[in-house]
C-alpha cells in the first residue's frame, strides 16, 4: 500500500539507483503515516558514523498522542540498511557528488513502514525543459494515433 510519493524528486533529479529501507519510527508516527500525514518534499538522507538518517521529513502530530509538547515533527529518523548497502551509498555520496533522496513511503505486506530511497543527480534547467518537451511530443503522438 503506497502512502506518499515525492513528485518533486522526479522533477528535480535524474534517478540513478533505487533502494528499499526500513525506518525507525514511534508508534504515533506510524499511525500518522497510516492517515497519510507525511511530507517528503524537502527531505534527504545524511550519514552519521556509517549510519543513514532521514532528515527533514515532516510527519504530522497524531491527534490522540499524549506527549504533543515533546514531539518534533521533522526529527532525524534512522534508516535500516545492510552494512554493505550503507557503505556503498556513503562512498557514492563522497566520491561521485550525488545525493540520496526518498521517493516514496509504503507499507510492506507484513505492515512494516518502508521507504524507497534513490541515488540521484540534480537536473539543470535545460534538462527539465528537454524532459518536458519530450513528454509533450509523446503526448501529441499518442493523441494523433488515438484519433485515427
Amino acid at each position: 500500500m503506497k502512502v506518499t510519493v515525492n513528485k518533486k524528486a522526479f522533477h528535480d533529479y535524474f534517478i540513478l539507483e533505487k533502494y528499499i529501507a526500513g525506518i525507525v519510527l514511534l508508534g504515533c508516527e506510524v499511525k500518522s503515516i497510516r492517515a497519510g500525514r507525511i511530507n517528503l518534499k524537502d527531505s534527504h538522507v545524511k550519514f552519521k558514523s556509517s549510519e543513514a538518517f532521514l532528515v527533514n521529513t515532516h510527519i504530522a502530530k497524531y491527534d490522540k498522542n499524549y506527549f504533543h509538547e515533546h514531539y518534533d515533527e521533522t526529527r532525524s529518523r534512522k534508516l535500516l540498511l545492510h552494512k554493505r548497502e550503507s557503505k556503498k551509498l556513503q562512498e557514492k555520496v563522497a566520491t561521485q557528488g550525488v545525493s540520496i533522496v526518498p521517493l516514496k513511503v509504503f507499507f510492506s505486506k507484513h505492515n512494516f513502514v518502508k521507504i524507497e530511497i534513490a541515488v540521484v543527480k540534480g537536473k539543470k534547467l535545460y534538462d527539465k525543459k528537454q524532459v518536458k518537451k519530450e513528454a509533450d511530443i509523446k503526448r501529441q503522438t499518442e493523441q494523433e494515433l488515438k484519433g485515427y
